[in-house]
């Protein structure tokens, strides 16, 4: 993507994204969601999922892309978050979880959004961590 985007890549050129191994999509977490609603995706575990990422959003702070999972066995996955999204980065002293106010912070004029055009396609491993 950098390559292929001059924005992306004077964003990320001093990013250190060594922790991607374990960038993920959460689809509910039990204190915001509930047990059940955590629970509810059990259907899925361990079953690969597809996911497309159609923008990335980032500030001077965090980077996540925007994601939205597919269909596993014919049936839709629908996050329970409000933004379904794979935090990339965070600077020091700034939680993951942070990464949710980045659609906000783009309306307010303090983060940047590329869409991806085409979306591009991944899949990961639906876990409960």
């Amino acid at each position: 993507m950098a390559k292929n985007n001059p924005k992306i890549d004077e964003f990320l050129k001093d990013k250190h994204l060594e922790n991607l191994n374990r960038a993920h999509l959460t689809l509910a977490h039990k204190r915001s969601h509930g047990i059940k609603a955590v629970a509810d995706y059990g259907l899925w575990l361990h079953k690969k999922a597809p996911v497309e990422l159609t923008a990335l959003l980032y500030s001077d702070k965090m980077a996540a892309f925007e994601a939205f999972p597919g269909s596993v066995e014919g049936e839709k996955i629908v996050p329970k978050n409000t933004w379904p999204h794979i935090t990339l980065w965070t600077s020091q002293g700034v939680s993951a979880k942070d990464a949710n106010m980045l659609p906000q912070l783009f309306a307010e004029g303090k983060a940047n959004r590329i869409d991806l055009n085409p979306p591009i396609n991944v899949s990961g491993t639906v876990e409960f961590y």
